[in-house]
C-alpha cells in the first residue's frame, strides 16, 4: 500500500507541474529556411487555380462573374484557361483547356477511391476531435478543406455518405456570438484519438500507449541557426515534460505553464500532420486556435519553437510548415493528392513561356479590344507590375506579431 505521505507528495508534484512556468530572458530568433521557402513558393497561385477550375469545370463562365480575379491572371496561365467570345454581341467568357480538364478528371478519380474517401473522412473527424472540441463552425472547416484534401463540394459529396460520423447542427458562434451552422462529430472515435507522435512511439501498436509518458518533438534548424545556450537548456527540460494528447481537453492546466505549452504544441503539431501538404496559412491556424479556446497560445508556440515549426513569408502571406515532414524541400510522406498537385504545378509552369507574349487566341478584334480595355482598367486601379515575393521586408513582420513575447527561465 502506498503511504498517504507519498500520495500527498505526488499530488503536490503534479499540481506544481501543472502550474510551473520557467522563464528565460532571451529572444528566439526567426531565421529564413530557403528549402521550406521553396516549398511554399512553388505553389504560388495553385490554390486559386484549383478553386477557379472547380468553379468553371466543363462549362464556360462570363469573365465578369469572376471579377475578383484580374484578366491578367487568366492570361498568365494559358495552359489552364482560355478566354473567348461566343459571338460579337456576347461578353468575354472563360473555359478550361483540355489539359486542365484531363487533370481534373484524374483528380476526381482519386477523390472517388474508397480508400481515399475513408482517409479524408478520418482526417476531418480528427480535426473535429482536436482538444476534444467535437464540433466546429462550417466556415472554419471550410478554411481547411483544401489542406485536408477534401473534394471541393465536400458537404454534398462526402459528408452525406457518412452519417455515422458527421451531422450539421446550429450553434452560437463563440467568437461572433451569432447563430451559425457547424459540423459536429456524431460520436467519439477512440480508435482515431491517437496522435502521430504517439503512433510513432508505439510503432503503430496503440496497446503500448501509456498516458503521461515523455515524448520529445523532433527538432531541426536551417544552416546557420543556433539557439542561445540558456534557451537550448530550457527547450531540453521542456521536452522532458509529459506528453499530453492533442485529443484530450487539457484546459485545466495553467495557461502559461510549461506543460500547457507542450499541450499547445501537441495540438498544433497534430493539426499540421493531418494536412496533406503538412502546412497551411498562419491565419487558418490562428482562426482554429480561437475556436478551440487557445487564444494567442498558437502564436506563442510558433515563436518559441522554430525547430518544430517554420513560418514562411513567401507568396504574400505567412505559411506555417511542420519541419519534420520535409527533407530539404521534399515532402517525406507523399499523399496521392500531392502528386496530383505537382502535376498541376507542372502545367502551370508550361504557361510561363507562353504568357511572355500576352495574346488572346480565338478572339476577333472586338474581343481583343475588350481584353485590352479590361487590362487597362485593372492597371489604373492597382498599378502595373506584380508584387514581389520576398522575405526581405517580412523578416521582422513575423517577429513583430509577437514582439513583446520573450522566453524566460528561473535560475
Amino acid at each position: 500500500m502506498v503511504p498517504p505521505s507519498r500520495l500527498l507528495s505526488d499530488a503536490t508534484f503534479l499540481h506544481r507541474l501543472h502550474q510551473l512556468r520557467t522563464f528565460i530572458d532571451a529572444r528566439v530568433k526567426w531565421v529564413r529556411d530557403p528549402y521550406l521557402d521553396t516549398v511554399v513558393s512553388k505553389e504560388k497561385d495553385l490554390k486559386q487555380i484549383i478553386s477557379l477550375k472547380n468553379q468553371i469545370l466543363s462549362s464556360s463562365l462570363p469573365l465578369s462573374t469572376l471579377s475578383t480575379f484580374p484578366v491578367k491572371f487568366f492570361l498568365k496561365y494559358p495552359t489552364f484557361f482560355r478566354i473567348f467570345q461566343p459571338s460579337p454581341s456576347f461578353p468575354l467568357h472563360i473555359k478550361l483547356t483540355p489539359q486542365s480538364l484531363t487533370l481534373h478528371k484524374e483528380e476526381s478519380a482519386i477523390h472517388s477511391l474508397p480508400c481515399h474517401r475513408d482517409d479524408a473522412v478520418k482526417r476531418l473527424a480528427k480535426l473535429l476531435m482536436l482538444a476534444n472540441a467535437r464540433k466546429l463552425p462550417l466556415h472554419v472547416v471550410d478554411k481547411f478543406k483544401y489542406d485536408l484534401g477534401l473534394p471541393h463540394n465536400n458537404i454534398k459529396s462526402l459528408l452525406a455518405d457518412y452519417p455515422e460520423y458527421f451531422q450539421v447542427c446550429e450553434i452560437t458562434d463563440p467568437v461572433t456570438n451569432k447563430e451559425t451552422l457547424a459540423l459536429e462529430l456524431v460520436s467519439w472515435r477512440k480508435e482515431l484519438a491517437v496522435s502521430e507522435m504517439e503512433r510513432k512511439v508505439c510503432n503503430g501498436d496503440i496497446s503500448n500507449l501509456r498516458k503521461g509518458r515523455c515524448i520529445e518533438f523532433p527538432m531541426n534548424f536551417p544552416r546557420g541557426f543556433d539557439l542561445e545556450k540558456k534557451v537550448k537548456n530550457w527547450v531540453e527540460k521542456w521536452q522532458e515534460l509529459p506528453y499530453v494528447s492533442p485529443y484530450e481537453d487539457a484546459f485545466h492546466l495553467a495557461p502559461r505553464s510549461d506543460l500547457a505549452e507542450k499541450y499547445t504544441v501537441a495540438v498544433l503539431h497534430e493539426l499540421l500532420w493531418l494536412l496533406v501538404s503538412k502546412k497551411t496559412e498562419r491565419d487558418n491556424v490562428f482562426c482554429l486556435g480561437d475556436y478551440l479556446g487557445f487564444g494567442d497560445r498558437f502564436k506563442k508556440a510558433l515563436v518559441h519553437h522554430p525547430g518544430i515549426f517554420y513560418v514562411s513569408n513567401k507568396i504574400r502571406t505567412q505559411t506555417v510548415v511542420i519541419r519534420e515532414a520535409y527533407k530539404k524541400d521534399f515532402l517525406v510522406q507523399k499523399h496521392p493528392l500531392m502528386g496530383m498537385r505537382h502535376r498541376y504545378i507542372h502545367l502551370m509552369n508550361k504557361s510561363k513561356d507562353r504568357s511572355k507574349q500576352v495574346r488572346v487566341p480565338s478572339l476577333g478584334s472586338t474581343g481583343k479590344r475588350k481584353v485590352r480595355e479590361k487590362m487597362t482598367k485593372e492597371d489604373d486601379k492597382c498599378g502595373s507590375g506584380e508584387e514581389e515575393d520576398s522575405n526581405e521586408s517580412s523578416d521582422s513582420e513575423f517577429q513583430d506579431f509577437d514582439s513583446q513575447e520573450t522566453v524566460k527561465m528561473e535560475t
